[in-house]
């Protein structure tokens, strides 16, 4: 760490980490909601627990992404951050309306919060991934202005490397597809395509590109490879996720009453999304086989590497899955979309989150590196995250083929409520996996807290004049 004014990243780095705790927590709650229908009713319906376990989703992704620009832009522009006190009142601003929308949702009942925030005059609440009230999306553009303005004013006035400008482009990407959240029409078929505009350009396009500038600069830092070498990579993988991702968007319009010709240009681009990932896992491979040292945080490298592994399982493969319009005519709305989705946001973007908390964590508490033992710690909490995570989706995609074969297909489908209890097993073995993942989580977060022996100190960055 090179500049004072990137230890703003530190609370965004804890919060995110707490606030991904807490999306474990509730996931867990929802899984055994599955089991047990009456588990917390009716003071926590399943309604309620998995709309702030996704919500929470978001949120500490989006702080670990902001934590992440903090801590990148001034390391890249070479100079201190535009305004470290902004990027203070952004990250309470964000927490705290972060904070009162998941307590609304515990305690205040849905309608009576659409209600009492204003939906009647712009509607915006009510689809998945996007149930924050009107207030709450308003402060989510804030915060992404300011967090905007900062990072564009650093880069700005430092050095401008390709890529600062992709993670600063894909910043404003983020902030700019979060707009059709706004456009909640009564035609459902317009509202989907809003809707899907928001949650797939940002998962299966734009943070593509943060994705591969987090990967980008941990390569850089811990593998002494030639910048212009992996910046050309960078390239060629984001000009792929757009070709692919943006046209490919038309695998959610199969069956909704959109034009037949995103029959054809959904499958074909779609069948191109796992192109991306694969140059991710060659690209992470070939710069690992060039490196110049070893560098001695080896727990932020195997989170580096692990990252496009995982991400190609859950987003790529996993996704192909269920992407073609034949497949996804009788998969869609089965557990087969829950396994894609909890393997692809883990394998990449919480892991791409974790790999550059764990490069820059102890930096910021001014260490070169975790000391051997925490790392260790580490990486037992890595793998066996990494571990119960492919069994969950694992679970979830046997759950999802008893609802093809028994409901979805066949001259005799059975009953929604006979799938489920024949699907019962599956749902038992998705909550054992999600219960060694919060051992996993806790073992990770652990090893913030291991010190040994030859743990080695950071001299104190320069203060910022004033």
């Amino acid at each position: 760490m090179n500049y004072a004014s990137q230890r703003v990243a530190k609370p965004y780095f804890i919060a995110a980490l707490l606030l991904f705790l807490a999306q474990i927590v509730f996931g867990l709650i929802a899984g055994y909601q599955y089991i047990d229908g009456s588990f917390l009713f009716p003071a926590l319906p399943f309604s309620v627990t998995r709309m702030v376990h996704t919500n929470l989703l978001i949120v500490w992704l989006l702080m670990g992404f902001m934590g992440a620009a903090y801590f990148i832009v001034p390391e890249e522009a070479q100079t201190e951050l535009y305004s470290p006190r902004l990027a203070w009142i952004t990250f309470w601003v964000f927490l705290a309306a972060g904070a009162a929308t998941i307590l609304a949702y515990l305690l205040v009942p849905y309608a009576h919060l659409a209600a009492l925030t204003g939906n009647a005059y712009l509607p915006t609440m009510g689809r998945g991934y996007l149930e924050q009230p009107l207030p709450t999306k308003i402060g989510i553009v804030l915060v992404a202005l300011s967090l905007l303005f900062n990072v564009t004013m650093t880069l700005a006035r430092g050095r401008k490397t390709s890529l600062n400008m992709i993670l600063v482009a894909s910043l404003w990407g983020l902030a700019l597809l979060f707009l059709p959240a706004f456009y909640f029409p009564v035609d459902t078929v317009k509202a989907s395509y809003s809707w899907w505009w928001v949650v797939h350009g940002w998962v299966e396009g734009d943070w593509e590109l943060i994705l591969s500038s987090l990967l980008g600069f941990i390569l850089i830092k811990t593998t002494g490879v030639d910048r212009e070498i992996i910046e050309k990579w960078m390239y060629v993988i984001i000009a792929m996720t757009l070709i692919s991702g943006i046209i490919g968007i038309g695998h959610h319009y199969y069956y909704i009453g959109a034009p037949g010709y995103w029959i054809w240009l959904g499958s074909v681009f779609s069948a191109m999304e796992p192109i991306p990932f694969i140059m991710l896992i060659v690209f992470a491979l070939r710069i690992l086989l060039q490196r110049r040292r070893e560098h001695a945080n080896q727990a932020a490298m195997l989170w580096a590497m692990g990252t496009p592994i995982m991400a190609f399982l859950g987003a790529g493969l996993w996704g192909f899955m269920i992407t073609l319009a034949p497949m996804q005519y009788v998969a869609h709305g089965t557990n087969f979309t829950a396994a894609h989705g909890h393997l692809a946001f883990f394998g990449a973007y919480a892991m791409v989150c974790l790999s550059i908390i764990s490069y820059a964590m102890p930096l910021l508490r001014g260490r070169p590196a975790n000391d051997a033992r925490a790392q260790r710690w580490e990486k037992t909490g890595f793998w066996v995250m990494v571990l119960s995570m492919t069994g969950i989706a694992l679970a979830l995609t046997g759950a999802g083929l008893v609802t093809v074969l028994l409901q979805r297909t066949g001259s005799a489908p059975q009953s929604f409520m006979d799938v489920q209890d024949r699907a019962r097993v599956f749902f038992v073995l998705r909550e054992a996996a999600g219960g060694g993942f919060l051992i996993g989580l806790l073992i990770y977060l652990g090893s913030f807290f291991v010190q040994g022996r030859e743990s080695a100190y950071l001299p104190t960055p320069r203060k910022l004049p004033g």
